[in-house]
């Protein structure tokens, strides 16, 4: 009798048997939670940044992510438009020294920099699979492709 094998490989569930999300926004907010975008039901994440190399509910191989320095890109842009306006508002209207206001300042956006990296590697991975970049195959959830009738406008007499 042989055991399996605690890396073994979980089989890829076929799209139609996985609760695949409705939309990108679906997909991303899986991804931001930590969860996996395909299917939602086990975890992104290994460690802190690290993806699993493949999901243990699904089966989908995230070893050919590439997310890079991008979900960096996201957090340092998200921290630096929320902070920049307190660093004037602080300075300008509560006359506070530069010095008082880096002390306020700078362990806050190191705690939002640190915050925002996961999810922002989650929805980044989400994006990648739901558009198929970087080697993943693009799925659709069946109501999620819009039928051809639907994408005519409608005209007068459809109207009621």
């Amino acid at each position: 009798m042989t055991t399996p094998s605690l890396n073994a490989i979980p089989p890829r569930i076929p799209a139609d048997r996985v609760d695949l999300p409705a939309s990108y926004r679906f997909a991303a907010w899986r991804g931001m939670g930590g969860h996996c975008p395909r299917c939602g039901g086990a975890a992104l994440f290994r460690a802190w940044l690290k993806p699993v190399d493949h999901c243990s509910a699904c089966g989908q191989d995230w070893s050919l992510q590439r997310a890079d320095d991008f979900p960096a890109y996201i957090s340092i842009f998200i921290t630096g438009h929320v902070l920049a306006p307190l660093m004037i508002l602080l300075i300008g209207e509560f006359d506070w020294s530069p010095w008082a206001t880096l002390a306020l300042v700078l362990p806050l956006a190191s705690a939002m920099m640190l915050g925002l990296l996961q999810p922002a590697k989650g929805a980044v991975l989400a994006t990648m699979w739901w558009t198929g970049m970087g080697g993943f195959t693009k799925e659709r959830a069946p109501s999620a492709a819009p039928s051809p009738a639907s994408a005519l406008p409608a005209t007068r007499a459809d109207q009621p």
